[in-house]
C-alpha cells in the first residue's frame, strides 16, 4: 500500500513542477527580456490613396497591443528602455466594396487595416525585423462605418495583436 501512495505522491509531484516550464500562452520570453515598450503607433493611412484617418484609432491599437503583451506575460511595461521594442505606424485604414448586387451595387463592404511594425530586442539583434500585419473585417453595405466601427475594431485589434505576439513571443 506504501509503494501506491509513494508512486502517486511522486507522479502527482512531478507533474505539477512539469506545469511550471510550460506557457499556457505559448510566449517564448527571450533570454535576459524583463520588459518591453509598445511606442505609439502613428496613423498615417490618410496619406494613402483609398485610406481613411479616424481619430483615436493610433492610441486604441496602441493600448490593444500593449495589453495582450502585460495579459499573456509578465514582462513590465516601460516608457522608455524596454527588453523589447514595438514600434510602427497605421498604414492602411479603408473601406473597400467586396461583392455587388445586380443592380451593380455593393451588397458587402470590407474594412482593412495595415500595420507596419519594427520589433527589436536589445539582448538580440538576430531577433529584430520589420513586417506588415493587416486584417479585415466584412458587413453589410448599408451599414455605415460608424455604426460597425467598435466591433470591427475588436476583432480587427485581436486578430492583428495576437499575429504580432505570435510573431516577436510565440516564434510563430
Amino acid at each position: 500500500m506504501n509503494r501506491i501512495v509513494i508512486g502517486f505522491l511522486f507522479f502527482s509531484t512531478m507533474s505539477l513542477l512539469g506545469c511550471g516550464i510550460y506557457s499556457f500562452t505559448g510566449a517564448s520570453i527571450p533570454a535576459g527580456a524583463n520588459s518591453f515598450q509598445v511606442n505609439y503607433f502613428e496613423n498615417q493611412a490618410g496619406s494613402r490613396p483609398g485610406s481613411t484617418v479616424e481619430p483615436g484609432l493610433d492610441q486604441d491599437f496602441t493600448l490593444a497591443l500593449q495589453d495582450i503583451i502585460l495579459g499573456q506575460t509578465n514582462l513590465s511595461l516601460v516608457k522608455s528602455g524596454g527588453d523589447l521594442v514595438y514600434e510602427g505606424e497605421i498604414t492602411q485604414y479603408s473601406i473597400t466594396p467586396m461583392t455587388s448586387t445586380a443592380n451593380l451595387t455593393a451588397a458587402q463592404n470590407r474594412l482593412t487595416m495595415t500595420v507596419n511594425l519594427r520589433y527589436s530586442n536589445a539582448n538580440n539583434e538576430d531577433d529584430d525585423f520589420e513586417k506588415k500585419f493587416s486584417f479585415f473585417y466584412d458587413f453589410p453595405a448599408e451599414a455605415q462605418l460608424y455604426d460597425i466601427q467598435s466591433q470591427a475594431h475588436e476583432v480587427i485589434f485581436e486578430r492583428m495583436t495576437q499575429d504580432i505576439f505570435n510573431a516577436t513571443l510565440a516564434k510563430w
